[in-house]
């Protein structure tokens, strides 16, 4: 029998879940404290070792290597089933959730759409502090007023907003400390995506490819907010080597010549050619480099007025982190006219290459429908996986009244990361399939306003559909693969414990046995779950965490809750 209180602010704390045959777990992680330094400050060392912590969750993605593998085990496939909710907190606002909620010491911060800020004791979920940032009279985002998460780092956790600001925020606080203007609004700029945070950086990119913007990821000083360095996403040459075919080697149907010809009437259109940064860069401390993928051009679909390869749109892309200067790049899809942007964020693992030699690597999931496993030293492709969708007819040109491509201008794998277990040489995704048309209307730049050069329908006649899928990176062999009712969006998370944790938008959350992908345990949170989840450790008791309010872009039920969960004592 549970018995549910009210905790504090609109938390909610469950007491006394207890259950016939209810497990005592012994936890090989650390019994109390902390595993690297005494969290007062969040400190450099700190974030660099975040892969073997069995306490915290200091990254948008786990560590700088992006793997959202979490290192306890204390749940695992044998004990999964008796996984109860610990306590459930309500934000103020009911709407998309996309936070990974960062946890310090104890403490959690978590984000809601509209740029809200949540300290939570997260033992308890407990409220701690409340931040709302005042948003300035112009936002613009094309899918909902999302907000993925904050940076942990020092004494201040940081925060891009709608507004194309970047926030710092006194941890203890949550009071503002300083903010800067990121880029401008009007011309369709805005922020979803977390920060990173690395020696003393804050590195951010921005979102606004459906608005004619010009895409970038930038560096700023965590003390006081100064601009440190801009990378561009489109380069001033953007013609490239006018690539006939995509990366896996098909024809792309693209006719140069009248390319060409418009490239000499109208120029190059790095100015307005898109390229947005969604989400996190990954980083290699031993080279000092960055390594983040490039959305798609602007406009959209139309490409007879933005000609050549459109560098370096859909794209993965390397940077030095000092400096911000490039160092490779490799382009997925050169002139995109299908909206099959990089998205996903980059993971760094250690892979086999061609010969069978292990060398370090980077692995990114597209919306095509493939993980694409790169060496990270120049960016180069080693190989690519199997679909892990239906592809049709790809790659057919967009026309006035509507040409059907499948996997369609959702994805393969969306925004959502993915996740690792380097023990079984697996990477694991999520992924959607939903039909779609596409139809081209060629249009001027509209200083600012959506931008798309046509439109991507969905086919409501056609079944739409997710599945989870393991892939072996070292062969681009699908393990196994688990379809699921709906498209999937949000994120995943493997832990040390043999699980994967991830959400759908019917609010069903779930646990996957990770070799086999057996399901070992659902729960039912009411609204889309649609947020990467998270896991940490406190007073020697574990816990899932995962926020439940649903998706704009795929109209998901909405919702208000972050959900904890643990085992039974």
């Amino acid at each position: 029998m549970s018995v549910w209180k009210k905790a504090f602010g609109g938390a909610f704390a469950v007491a006394g879940l207890v259950a016939a045959g209810a497990f005592s777990a012994s936890a090989q992680e650390v019994e109390g404290g902390t595993l690297f330094g005494n969290m007062k400050t969040v400190t450099q060392d700190m974030m660099d070792r975040a892969d073997s912590d069995g306490n915290n969750f200091l990254h948008t993605n786990g560590n700088y290597e992006q793997t959202r593998y979490y290192p306890a085990r204390q749940i695992n496939t044998s004990n999964v089933k008796n996984l109860r909710p610990a306590w459930i907190f309500q934000t103020e606002i009911v709407e998309s959730q996309e936070t990974t909620p960062i946890v310090v010491d104890g403490i959690m911060y978590i984000t809601t759409s509209f740029n809200h800020v949540y300290a939570l004791d997260a033992r308890t979920g407990q409220q701690i502090w409340h931040y709302k940032h005042k948003m300035g009279p112009i936002t613009t985002y094309c899918c909902g007023p999302n907000n993925r998460g904050v940076a942990a780092y020092g004494d201040k956790v940081f925060m891009g907003t709608l507004d194309a600001k970047l926030v710092a925020l006194d941890a203890k606080t949550g009071k503002l400390v300083w903010e800067t203007q990121i880029a401008d609004p009007e011309l369709g700029y805005s922020e979803t995506m977390a920060p990173t945070a690395v020696n003393g950086k804050i590195l951010i990119g921005t979102n606004g490819g459906e608005y004619g913007i010009r895409g970038f990821v930038k560096a700023y000083n965590a003390d006081d907010g100064k601009l440190l360095w801009t990378f561009n996403t489109t380069a001033e040459d953007s013609t490239g080597v006018w690539a006939l075919k995509d990366a896996t080697g098909r024809d792309m149907k693209r006719d140069i010549a009248a390319e060409k010809a418009a490239l000499k009437k109208l120029g190059d259109p790095y100015k307005t050619l898109g390229g947005g940064v969604w989400q996190n860069p990954a980083y290699d401390e031993a080279t000092n480099r960055l390594y983040f993928v490039a959305g798609n051009p602007s406009p959209d679909l139309d490409g007879s007025i933005r000609p050549g390869d459109n560098l370096y749109t859909n794209s993965l892309i390397s940077v030095d982190l000092d400096t911000g200067k490039y160092a490779c790049h490799f382009q997925y899809i050169a002139h995109d006219v299908w909206d099959l942007d990089a998205v996903s964020p980059p993971i760094l693992v250690d892979v086999a290459d061609a010969s069978g030699k292990m060398v370090p690597g980077v692995l990114h999931g597209g919306k095509t429908g493939h993980v694409y496993i790169h060496n990270r030293d120049d960016c180069s492709l080693i190989r690519f996986s199997e679909a892990m969708v239906p592809q049709e007819d790809m790659w057919t040109l967009p026309t006035k009244d509507g040409a059907r491509m499948l996997p369609g201008a959702n994805g393969g794998v969306e925004w959502s990361p993915m996740t690792v277990d380097e023990g079984l040489g697996l990477v694991y995704a999520i992924n959607l399939h939903q039909p779609m048309t596409y139809h081209v209307e060629s249009s001027p730049y509209p200083d600012g306003k959506l931008w798309l050069g046509g439109a991507f329908k969905v086919v409501e006649s056609e079944e739409q559909w997710g599945n989870v899928t393991a892939v072996d990176y070292n062969t681009g062999d699908i393990r196994w693969q688990v379809k699921t009712q709906h498209p999937m969006i949000g994120g995943i998370m493997a832990t040390a414990g043999g699980l994967v944790f991830t959400g759908e938008g019917n609010g069903l959350f779930k646990a996957y046995d990770s070799e086999t992908g057996s399901v070992l345990w659902s729960f039912q949170a009411g609204a889309g779950v649609n947020a990467p989840p998270a896991s940490y450790t406190v007073d020697g008791k574990q816990y899932i965490v995962v926020g439940a309010g649903g998706n704009v872009q795929l109209n998901y039920k909405r919702g208000n809750n972050i959900i904890a969960f643990a085992l039974p004592d």
